[in-house]
């Protein structure tokens, strides 16, 4: 039995993993902008305690963050302050007394999204592509988990885009900058409001322009899209598909690629789990 977390923005995710599959799970607010690292590390330490077994043999743990992967040592977390440089798992090693494994939490959903598929049919070159609070990414190349040097590898969504980063056109900013909160945007567009289906249309063609990066730089067979904003991906499919193919040169490539979306919540939880 495995613990996998995922450390988000706006929540913190714990399931127990058996043989590839969630079972008990909880999921409760995340930690406060305010909160002291001593207050954090108590905060999940207390809800660790809520949901262990004493024949949970492992923890593995998704981060908002890059990280010294084989030290466990977590720097600048994003949206969370009071994480510069935390060792956390020597820390919660020496809580619970059994190994610990850490890594990004968008390398842990892209490694939980290529364990969904079967043996017989598993992607090349897999990318998985969260769009939530921000825009994280992962990339699995023939079954392995390319992390990078730091963890890091595939953080496109930091890459200068307008008048600042493509995450904020690409993620919860964008519809916060347009006056609307996502589900009811989507709700809106899905009822045929002209302002709502014209917001997910911009969203799309910016998706787009951020898969077209995505290819020329990895070259992969699958895109899988999570997050909370996968759920509407109805609505944007077609802006971000017409603007890919305006985009990319390689036309032959484009036949070959598999978009999907993927929004099974434990999926990060299992990806986790397998670190």
């Amino acid at each position: 039995m495995t613990l996998g977390i995922d450390i988000g923005g706006t929540n913190l995710c714990m399931g127990l993993v058996k043989d590839g599959k969630a079972g008990k799970q909880i999921s409760v607010p995340s930690f406060q902008p305010d909160d002291t690292l001593e207050e954090t590390l108590d905060y999940l330490s207390s809800n660790i305690e809520g949901i262990i077994t004493p024949d949970t043999s492992k923890i593995g743990i998704g981060v908002p963050s890059v990280l010294d992967i084989d030290k466990g040592i977590i720097y600048d977390a994003v949206n969370i302050p009071s994480w510069k440089e935390v060792p956390l798992k020597e820390y919660l090693e020496k809580r619970f007394s059994i190994p610990v494994a850490i890594n990004n939490d968008a390398n842990c959903f892209a490694l939980g999204a290529y364990a969904t598929f079967p043996d017989n049919a598993k992607p090349e070159v897999l990318v998985g592509i969260t769009l939530g609070t921000g825009v994280g990414m992962g990339i699995v190349d023939r079954g392995v988990l390319f992390c990078g040097a730091n963890g890091g590898s595939g953080e496109l969504g930091s890459l200068p885009y307008r008048d600042g980063i493509i995450e904020e056109y690409c993620a919860k900013k964008f519809f916060i900058s347009h006056e609307l909160e996502g589900h009811k945007a989507a709700k809106d567009a899905e009822n045929g409001d002209p302002k709502a289906l014209a917001v997910f249309d911009e969203f799309g063609r910016t998706l787009g322009e951020l898969l077209n990066v995505v290819l020329l730089a990895y070259d992969p067979s699958h895109i899988i899209i999570g997050g909370g904003i996968a759920k509407a991906w109805p609505l944007f499919r077609k802006s971000t598909e017409s603007t890919l193919k305006e985009l990319f040169p390689y036309h032959k490539a484009l036949e070959r690629l598999v978009i999907q979306p993927l929004c099974c919540d434990d999926v990060q939880l299992i990806g986790a789990s397998l670190l």
